[in-house]
């Protein structure tokens, strides 16, 4: 890891977005919520939050910080869910990796529940794609303390 002792505290956000291109109609059952597993977009909110509590398991190198303040919101299109996550802390490296491992999660688990939806007559997901995750934007501010 890299040595961030003496680095100091500043305020920290990040915010990701990711994609997961969807049928239409199963956009349709999560919007009535009808999936079989249940609520879809509570699960996926629960899995990134998780995901950032976790981040520094599977990002081998990433420091664990306290993070101060998650959201996740969704937008869902004709045959797409987008997923933001804001991630905020006082830490003396920043939250990027939670941000972008929050919006993975929360885009695989959307996956997760809805597959048998997706799936053609031979198994396979011809219209399922997950695309564009990116960090949108990234603060850093010294704090006054």
């Amino acid at each position: 890891m890299i040595d961030i002792t003496d680095k100091p505290p500043a305020y920290r956000e990040a915010i990701a977005k990711g994609r997961i291109r969807l049928r239409k109609e199963t956009i349709e059952k999560i919007r009535a919520g009808e999936v079989k597993k249940g609520d879809v977009l509570t699960v996926a909110r629960v899995a990134a939050v998780q995901s950032v509590k976790e981040t520094p398991k599977i990002i081998m190198l990433c420091h664990p910080i306290q993070v101060t303040s998650t959201d996740v919101d969704f937008r869902l299109g004709e045959d797409y869910i987008e997923v933001s996550v804001r991630v905020k802390a006082i830490a003396q490296t920043g939250v990027e990796m939670e941000a972008l491992a929050a919006v993975s999660s929360a885009l695989l688990n959307i996956w997760d529940m809805v597959k048998y939806l997706e799936k053609d007559e031979s198994g396979n997901y011809p219209h399922t794609k997950i695309e564009e995750i990116f960090v949108e934007r990234k603060v850093k501010s010294v704090v006054d303390r």
